[in-house]
């Protein structure tokens, strides 16, 4: 098993990391997929930063429950709202790094021309997928913020705020693969970071 099945470029391919690696092979990227890849980054940190404070929230509501013996209002929501957005909001970094599983028995097994139909086919169709969960991310997204919908707690949380999460993170998770597909259309990096065969 390796990285995702959408990979122009992924960190174990060792005659990939020289086109990625290589000052060449950095400014043979487009300016598109520079600022993209910068973007997904951007994400990478801040998902690690949601994740960070949900620790320090659940560290707080142990100590407040436990020490202090007083009840908690918004630390659970909260804590769960970051959790979420940050598996959301890290999901262009993810597919940057190459992270998601797939099987790639049938890339190997393929010559490089049917290798690279194959990667272009896959991104295809996973950005149809992506523009889809985008389009409905949104449209639940604007009907929470349009009709002030908050939780059913104590707190009552606007609920527009943690939706955001899901057009955000699809929408860059999208931009993210648009990138790959440019790239391996561009030939800057190998359909699913394989080294051609010899």
């Amino acid at each position: 098993m390796s990285p995702s099945p959408s990979s122009g470029h992924a960190s174990g391919a060792a005659s990939n990391a020289g086109a990625d690696d290589s000052p060449v092979g950095k400014t043979r990227q487009s300016l598109f997929v520079r600022v993209i890849s910068l973007l997904s980054e951007a994400c990478g940190w801040a998902s690690a930063a949601m994740i960070v404070a949900a620790v320090m929230i659940t560290c707080q509501m142990i100590y407040v429950r436990s020490v202090l013996n007083v009840s908690t209002v918004w630390q659970t929501e909260v804590v769960i709202y970051l959790v979420i957005g940050a598996t959301l909001i890290g999901l262009p970094y993810v597919q940057k790094l190459r992270g998601h599983v797939n099987v790639d028995l049938l890339p190997i097994w393929l010559g490089q021309s049917a290798r690279r139909a194959l990667a272009l086919l896959t991104m295809v169709l996973t950005l149809v997928v992506l523009a889809v969960m985008l389009f409905y991310s949104v449209e639940m997204w604007w009907a929470a913020y349009e009709r002030g919908w908050t939780s059913d707690t104590v707190w009552a949380a606007p609920l527009w705020i943690p939706y955001l999460a899901m057009p955000v993170g699809f929408g860059l998770y999208l931009l993210q693969t648009l990138a790959d597909l440019v790239a391996v259309i561009r030939g800057t990096e190998l359909p699913f970071g394989l080294p051609e065969k010899r």
